[in-house]
């Protein structure tokens, strides 16, 4: 824990209690929709939607963080919009009132992502990237674990009771707001020019895909034709619905999933620094693809239980990987552009994604939209198997 800084600290904790607060209503999310009348189509869509707002964001403010050298304002201002908008899920049922609440999270996501990873990667070195990314991500996961499991308890006692939980995520949301003010602005002292040039329109973050260099755009084309139909963890909670497991079993195994993820996460992360970024994240995207032709061919819960385990041994091989991968490839003042850049991009392309899984299943059956996934998964590692990424950053 050596490597472990007070900031990253901080910025941990922040995600931790964020978490909660967004974990405690994401895995009955999908379930309440269903129960008051929503398609799985239209959860689709409100999954993609959202998506693309939280993608824009994250490309929009990401490049306004470089820009304007500042970090912590768009972190804070991130969280405290998140915090907000879990109440208002509780004030009625009307799509715009779901929709609204759900754009509001998700622009919060996009204000603070890039700021913050630049944090992140400005407190590790190359060979320490993958594990201050991992350990961030494994508080993270762990306020996924602690969130459905304060839901799960609370809905053995008041079964699909599912408003006063809306309510209930407001107060770790305010916790989160509060740790932000223990953060400090730590400027790099040099504006990258050629992220400054040229006017400041509302897409000139989309310019730097031309201004950055082939390593980037190597990794970035390979993680996004992966995006593109890597859909919503929504759909396998309501997979594991499908095939007999109740509510409680569902968050369950949901519970489950993200423990893993949170254990594994840094110790993983401690490992891609000794073997190579490259390495680990193809070790992920292998169990990646195993998981989802899993959850098409099979019915056993039992089955089904071990693919969350290694779901979440693939989210921790690839989730901080692929940030702490794409901060190596990149000057580290444009840390936040490029991460943003890509993480809006991945967001846009996760909409096409729940879009195609939604249609998928309508259409042919959840088999089918797991199946042509996880096929799809194997060409993207045959992809970055084959082509030659390099790791090092170059200020």
């Amino acid at each position: 824990m050596k490597y472990i800084s007070k900031t990253v600290w901080v910025l941990s904790l922040v995600s931790l209690f964020t978490d909660i607060a967004s974990e405690m209503l994401y895995p009955i999310l999908p379930i309440y929709l269903k129960s008051i009348g929503y398609s799985i189509l239209f959860i689709g869509i409100l999954e993609g939607i959202t998506e693309v707002v939280a993608g824009y964001g994250k490309g929009y403010f990401g490049h306004l963080s470089d820009v304007t050298d500042k970090r912590v304002p768009f972190v804070r201002l991130g969280y405290a919009m998140s915090a907000i908008s879990k109440p208002l899920l509780g004030i009625g049922q009307a799509p715009f009132v779901v929709l609204f609440s759900r754009i509001l999270d998700r622009i919060g996501k996009g204000v603070r992502t890039g700021a913050r990873d630049a944090i992140l990667s400005s407190e590790a070195t190359p060979t320490t990237k993958a594990r201050v990314f991992g350990f961030h991500r494994a508080m993270d996961t762990l306020g996924a674990v602690l969130g459905p499991s304060i839901a799960l308890i609370y809905l053995y006692f008041h079964p699909q009771d599912y408003i006063f939980l809306f309510y209930l995520a407001f107060l770790p949301g305010i916790i989160a707001i509060g740790f932000t003010f223990f953060l400090k602005e730590r400027t790099t002292q040099s504006i990258q020019t050629n992220l400054t040039e040229g006017k400041n329109s509302l897409f000139s973050f989309l310019s730097y895909w031309k201004k950055s260099n082939s390593n980037y755009r190597k990794l970035v084309v390979g993680l996004l034709v992966f995006a593109f139909w890597n859909s919503s963890d929504v759909f396998l909670i309501l997979r594991s619905k499908e095939v007999g497991l109740d509510d409680h079993q569902v968050i369950g195994i949901y519970i489950f999933y993200n423990l893993v993820y949170a254990l594994f996460s840094y110790p993983l992360g401690v490992f891609a620094d000794k073997i190579g970024l490259k390495k680990m994240f193809l070790l992920g995207l292998g169990i990646y693809a195993l998981v989802y032709l899993l959850m098409g061919l099979v019915q056993n819960p039992i089955l089904i239980l071990l693919a969350f385990f290694l779901y979440g041994v693939y989210a921790a091989a690839t989730e901080g990987i692929s940030k702490a991968w794409i901060s190596n490839v990149i000057p580290n003042n444009e840390t936040a552009t490029g991460i943003g850049m890509y993480t809006g991009l991945q967001s846009i392309s996760s909409f096409f994604a729940s879009l195609v899984a939604g249609s998928l299943w309508f259409l042919f059956g959840a088999p089918v939209t797991f199946i042509v996934t996880g096929v799809v998964a194997i060409l993207v590692f045959l992809y970055f198997f084959k082509v030659k990424i390099g790791e090092e950053s170059k200020v």
